[in-house]
């Protein structure tokens, strides 16, 4: 039962509506339903862009309704308090939904980099006081460390001189490299790059992790240092991990001057944004051998275009972004956080622990 504080001493049961506006499969819809008695959904999957593949949370890109559609579909964002995507997922979707509805109050993005649509968004302090935006920062963490022993296990053992010895029925044996001893630097100590040094010291890895504030609370992190000390750092990893996300301070941060400055043969993981890299400065490493190699499945520019010389390097493995995520953790995600929507709405105290959602206001983050 959630509670309505404008009643005082008295219990009230009050619907909380949530509207679903971005794609989303019919039986999740129905688990966010039946998260509470009181939970209202509007879910008209007719009006949402078709889904390329499971899990698609964006849908057909260039997507159109009919008239009569669009009208449907401009009266559902409006009779929310909450929603589950951001209208269009775009900034512009968000910022006229805000100011259309003076009842909404909090809106759950399911896409990356929702940081920088809520910045473009461009919401007064007063919008911002009144909506909270989240993300589920944390609930793919243990896939997109898998993700990233992939890519290191991939480069370490030599699987690219594997497959073409196979492919040419030769019989090679040549040395390979073990994780186990290796230095590990990851950039970005989030929820996923705290899971990634976890999982790595579980392959005897030595980790350094760097943050803004130079601390952890990890003890999978050996030693963590400031980003000022990234070029020192560098020198000194085996292998290079990207978690971050994309602000003024990190934009470019891998470019020319700090890939120059990486171990000879390190591995280079982008987990983060595509705009982090420097591409131009990514692909010369590549080809000349300073980066043995590099997994990414962000880009500056996506889809990445057929053009990117980085299709066609052996040293590197590329992965469209949305295929790392299984479509189970969609439903982890509602799950943990829908549990709070009742409370957080009503006023009530929704202090919990395993709520995984970040509040990101005017484009920076923290625990609500």
């Amino acid at each position: 039962m959630t509670r309505d504080p404008t009643v005082g001493g008295t219990d009230h049961v009050r619907t909380v509506t949530v509207a679903i506006v971005t794609p989303l499969e019919p039986e999740l819809a129905e688990q966010i339903r039946e998260s509470d008695d009181y939970v209202e959904v509007l879910y008209e999957p007719d009006l949402l862009p078709p889904v390329r593949y499971p899990g698609d949370h964006r849908g057909v890109p260039g997507f159109t309704r009919g008239a009569g559609a669009e009208r449907r579909w401009r009266l559902l964002p409006d009779a929310s308090e909450v929603f589950f995507g951001l209208p269009g997922d775009s900034a512009a979707g968000l910022a006229a939904a805000v100011r259309s509805n003076p009842g909404l109050r909090w809106a759950q993005a399911t896409a990356a980099g929702a940081g920088e649509q809520l910045r473009a968004a461009a919401l007064t302090p007063q919008e911002l006081e009144r909506v909270t935006v989240t993300t589920a920062s944390g609930v793919h963490a243990g896939a997109l460390a898998e993700f990233c022993m992939l890519g290191l296990l991939y480069f370490a053992r030599g699987v690219p001189r594997l497959q073409a010895d196979q492919r040419a029925h030769r019989w090679d044996q040549q040395p390979v490299a073990e994780l186990s001893g290796a230095t590990l630097l990851v950039l970005g100590l989030g929820a996923i790059g705290t899971e990634v040094a976890r999982v790595a010291k579980a392959f005897g890895m030595r980790t350094i992790g760097v943050n803004r504030e130079g601390r952890s609370e990890s003890p999978d992190v050996d030693a963590v240092y400031r980003s000022d000390r990234l070029f020192d750092l560098l020198p000194q990893a085996d292998a290079v991990v990207v978690t971050l996300p994309l602000t003024d301070e990190t934009r470019g941060m891998l470019g020319a001057q700090a890939l120059h400055r990486t171990k000879s043969g390190a591995v280079l993981v982008n987990m983060g944004r595509g705009a982090i890299i420097d591409e131009e400065a990514l692909v010369q490493a590549l080809r000349e051998g300073k980066l043995g190699g590099a997994l990414l499945d962000m880009f500056a520019t996506e889809p990445l275009p057929p053009e990117s010389p980085l299709w066609d390097l052996a040293n590197v493995l590329i992965t469209p972004t949305p295929r790392r995520c299984q479509c189970a953790r969609t439903s982890a995600w509602w799950s943990s956080s829908s549990t709070t929507s009742g409370a957080t709405f009503a006023g009530e105290a929704a202090a919990q622990p395993r709520r995984p959602t970040t509040l990101l206001l005017n484009g920076s983050s923290r625990r609500p």
